[in-house]
């Protein structure tokens, strides 16, 4: 090979910079899940292996609050899982009703479209919740649903929706309940079995701090009873349920080869979780999230949602009139090496999106986004007051 060439290989080299990732995701990765990441690659059917996937099972039942069968990592990201979920639950002509208070409710619709679904929609505007009774009202007077499918933690807008009271209904009426906890899943009260949710799916990089690629998943008996029960197979062979669960479950046949670092790194994050303790880990979210509102609030900048629909992990900032909004997130990445989000849709140039999830919702980084947000506000001529706002959330993080 020239040296040139040799040269070439070497300024190729991966060597990211360090950035601490406070935007809707991925979270920090826990140094803990970073070592398990190393540990050596195994088969997919090496005993030692099929071992940590049964670990990684228990783990992620204890997690979701649920004792089903069915509950298991898909090799994907998210949208993997939203996408398992739609391919197995609906067929052709079937009725789903998508509410959709954001971008990805809105991308859950246009999945079951070109899956073949009947589409209804049901709307609220960006930054507020879905009324539970307009759903109830739509699924009665649309004939046979299917399925309902919601957003629990909508990551474009920072809303809670009410998922437990929209579950309820939607098997009143004798549908399913397909529920995106992408956001919401380790950082937000979230109680599978309790509510009765029939198909639950999150990811690898946000309450759990750990590298994207993984979408853990939980599926009911009555979900796995109509699925099995399909007139037609299900369309995507790679998330057929169907197959899926006979490679988790104790056949162990055969269906892909697993990601066995990523499935290391999701145990460890997993192992990190129920050491905290789920209650533990929703009210240190919810505490982080409190700090950071008070310190907006005496920085002189409007949050995009009302308190009580609050998603803690994540928070949308709206941007004060003159203000360069993509200039305050360029400066917090080249400044201090902070990454924050921009908005999606109607809200892009509008809000910022700051997350404090998983490893990364700490005290200091809460006052660390404080005082930086408050530097990158000043450059443009703002006048905030920095000391207040450290004060204000420094008071909620002590009491």
């Amino acid at each position: 090979m020239a040296t040139r060439d040799l040269v070439q290989l070497e300024a190729a080299a991966v060597d990211p910079p360090q950035r601490l990732l406070l935007g809707p995701g991925p979270s920090p990765t826990h140094p803990r899940v970073t070592r398990a990441l190393g540990a050596p690659v195994l088969g997919h059917l090496d005993p030692a292996y099929v071992a940590i996937m049964d670990r990684v099972q228990a783990m992620l039942r204890a997690a979701f609050r649920t004792t089903n069968r069915v509950t298991l990592a898909l090799p994907g990201t998210g949208t993997a899982g939203m996408e398992c979920g739609v391919a197995n639950l609906l067929e052709e002509g079937e009725t789903v009703v998508v509410c959709i208070a954001g971008y990805f409710g809105g991308r859950i619709a246009e999945m079951a479209e070109r899956y073949g679904a009947r589409v209804l929609r049901i709307e609220a505007p960006w930054g507020e919740a879905i009324d539970a009774e307009a759903v109830r009202a739509l699924v009665r007077s649309a004939g046979r649903v299917k399925l309902v499918a919601i957003v629990q933690g909508e990551t474009s807008t920072g809303v809670l929706q009410p998922v437990e009271e929209i579950a309820r209904i939607a098997h009143e009426l004798g549908a399913l309940i397909m529920v995106d906890a992408v956001t919401s899943f380790c950082t937000s009260p979230l109680d599978v079995d309790a509510w009765g949710l029939d198909y639950v799916y999150s990811c690898s990089q946000k309450g759990l701090s750990c590298p994207p690629g993984l979408a853990p998943v939980t599926v009911s008996e009555r979900a796995m009873a109509a699925i099995r029960s399909r007139a037609t197979p299900v369309r995507s062979w790679y998330l057929d349920l169907t197959l899926l669960e006979k490679y988790w479950g104790p056949e162990r046949q055969y269906h892909h080869t697993a990601p066995a670092s990523m499935v290391y790194g999701l145990h460890e994050g997993l192992r990190v979780v129920l050491e905290e303790g789920l209650e533990e880990r929703w009210s240190r979210h919810a505490r982080h999230a409190r700090a950071f509102w008070a310190a907006c609030n005496a920085l002189g900048l409007d949050l995009l949602v009302d308190e009580p629909l609050r998603l803690a992990p994540l928070t949308t900032v709206r941007v004060p009139d003159g203000i360069d909004e993509a200039r305050v997130r360029r400066e917090l990445l080249e400044q201090f090496g902070i990454e924050i989000g921009s908005g999606l849709g109607p809200l892009r140039g509008r809000v910022w999106r700051i997350g404090l999830m998983g490893y990364g919702s700490t005290a200091e980084n809460v006052l660390l986004i404080t005082a930086a947000l408050a530097s990158a506000l000043r450059s443009q001529g703002a006048r905030p007051d920095t000391g207040a706002a450290l004060r204000a959330a420094a008071e909620v993080l002590s009491s």
